[in-house]
């Protein structure tokens, strides 16, 4: 009973505080701790992570502190050992007078509190506890290692065997003795810890090249290549045999390309990486596009579909047969939006099942496959295939040929919902582009629902978000696109704009949260064709694409530099980065 009343209170004071719904409340009665209430809530991408913690926090009588951005000296976090803080995922930040500071991110979990209260007592000092969130904790964490403190210290081993190892190649067999060199320990070291940063940064590829007398790695971070570190050229060749080992690629096998790739559990969490290899001019190159699996799927609004283009998407989610398109160019968040809307179908009496190159999360419940051509799955056979599976709901990965084309266009006009992408600029563009693919016109106009066209722009970072002005002829360039946009598109936060004077412009001025950049996280901007009947009879007529064009934007429309313009007017990003996403 003591339990119960305790849940109870917890939930009710959430409630009070807006950090949860009354709906929530009902979903976790049935919990039996207090612990598991906060699990669980933690859990939820739609609640408000911050206030939550708060509450967390004041539960347990400790105070909340965020320490993104913030700096800890070596001395200080070292107080504890490396060990002890990732097992126990706490960290010291800082010491008042005789009082040491320390974050946690499991205030239920005692064990590490009384490790830290005996190093404490040990010093003379006592405890002062923080909650904080997990990225906060992750990041310092950090301050333990710096990527190329880390690195160097392996790498003082590595070229001494690498030297030696020199030695001997003039009699030994070459393939043998790369391989020895490739399972010693500082090797396996320096990829360990080159992996282990790519993931916590959040990075999305990590480029390792020859670059004139070095080995240049690099990470893509927010769509952007960042270097990081510079390996003696030595060691390059044994690294990217590490890799290929992990991988099981041919590790003697320098001349074709190569893929593969690699599950590892990193801080805990499944990632999995797709492996590319490539031979250059005297060396090879490999890229690792990392994909964390143990990540859930956005929903459309975290994406940043809003508004009428929200609606629309959602009211074709709720259609029951016929085609789901969204195009754009590599790296544009197409896979993303479709997981999104997988995730909204996915329901216990739907049969789902996908064909993916490569399976990028794993959504409980749908059946995913991935592609092989190497056996002979490819995206069309797959597809026979999954037709022969009785499904609702088929999820192609990419639409390549007239083959593939044709059998997508079979299923949707056989009474199931079929969600799949091009490589097109615009929205417009998956029209002809599917009958170049020998797809008839009629066909179009029975089959294809919506087509969605986006690109992901670079979000502001929050922490050092501030107001600038932007040269008069940007600003008026950005109000003559607005007044494009009719009424019926616009939330009431824009209605209230009547002049150019009205708008406001910001950007990141940098910080230790955004690595000075301005930046943090990315958003999908889009415009959205959605296949009202008069839209099919122009298609299914054949009549010109600049028509159908001009007939669209006129029935209210948002392109896609428009959407990012709005979301620039909001604040969310800037008017460079639209212009830098949507220009031809």
């Amino acid at each position: 009973m003591i339990r119960s009343a305790s849940i109870t209170k917890i939930l009710k004071k959430l409630q009070d505080s807006d950090v949860i719904s009354q709906e929530k409340v009902l979903e976790l009665s049935n919990l039996n701790s207090v612990e598991s209430v906060f699990i669980e809530l933690k859990k939820d991408s739609t609640i408000d992570q911050e206030k939550l913690l708060m509450a967390e926090a004041a539960y347990y009588h400790f105070k909340y502190i965020d320490l993104l951005g913030t700096e800890i000296t070596r001395d200080i976090v070292n107080v504890l050992p490396q060990n002890l803080a990732e097992n126990y995922k706490l960290v010291v930040f800082g010491k008042r007078d005789k009082n040491l500071q320390v974050a946690l991110t499991n205030p239920a979990e005692l064990k590490g509190q009384e490790a830290v209260e005996f190093i404490a007592r040990q010093n003379g000092l006592n405890v002062e506890y923080y909650l904080t969130s997990v990225a906060s904790f992750n990041q310092a964490f950090k301050q333990y290692s710096v990527l190329k403190n880390e690195v160097e210290k392996a790498l003082d081993v590595a070229e001494d065997k690498m030297s030696r190892q020199q030695k001997k190649t003039e009699e030994a067999d070459l393939v043998t003795d790369n391989i020895e060199v490739t399972k010693s320990a500082p090797i396996s070291q320096i990829v360990s810890v080159i992996i282990r940063h790519g993931v916590e940064g959040k990075a999305s590829d990590i480029h390792i090249e020859p670059f004139m007398d070095k080995s240049r790695v690099r990470y893509r971070l927010d769509g952007e290549l960042h270097t990081s570190l510079l390996l003696p050229k030595s060691v390059h060749a044994a690294i990217i045999s590490r890799i290929k080992v992990m991988a099981n690629l041919k590790i003697d096998e320098t001349r074709v390309p190569q893929d593969g790739r690699i599950r590892l559990n990193v801080n805990n969490n499944n990632v999995d990486f797709r492996i590319s290899t490539l031979p250059l001019y005297d060396q090879e190159k490999v890229v690792m596009r990392i994909l964390d699996i143990s990540s859930g799927a956005l929903t459309l609004e975290q994406l940043g579909f809003e508004g009428r283009n929200l609606e629309i998407i959602k009211n074709n989610i709720d259609k029951p047969h016929g085609m789901f398109l969204v195009t754009g160019p590599t790296g544009s968040g197409k896979s993303t939006t479709l997981y999104s809307v997988l995730n909204i179908l996915n329901q216990e009496n739907v049969n789902i099942t996908t064909l993916e190159d490569p399976v990028e999360y794993y959504l409980r419940g749908v059946n995913q496959s991935q592609i092989n051509p190497d056996v002979g799955l490819t995206f069309a056979n797959g597809l026979r295939s999954i037709l022969r599976q009785d499904p609702d709901v088929i999820m192609v990965g990419e639409i390549r040929d007239t083959e593939t084309a044709e059998l997508a266009i079979h299923a949707a006009l056989t009474g199931h919902i079929v969600l799949s992408t091009l490589h097109t600029n615009d929205a417009f563009g998956a029209i002809p582009r599917l009958i170049d693919m020998h797809v008839e016109p009629f066909l179009l106009s029975s089959t294809l629902n919506i087509i969605i066209a986006q690109r992901l722009v670079r979000k502001i970072c929050d922490n050092c978000k501030e107001e600038i002005k932007l040269p008069d002829n940007l600003v008026g360039f950005v109000w003559d696109e607005f007044t494009k946009i009719s009424k019926g598109n616009l939330s009431s936060d824009l209605l209230v704009l009547h002049d150019k004077t009205d708008l406001k412009f910001y950007h990141g001025k940098g910080c230790l949260r955004c690595n000075s950049s301005g930046y943090a996280g990315r958003l999908a901007i889009a415009e959205i064709l959605d296949m009202t009947d008069e839209i099919k009879q122009l298609v299914s007529s054949g009549i010109s694409l600049e028509k159908i064009k001009q007939e669209t934007i006129l029935k209210q429309m948002i392109t896609l530099q428009q959407d990012g313009l709005l979301k620039a007017i909001r604040g969310m990003t800037t008017v460079e980065e639209v212009l830098r996403a949507t220009k031809d």
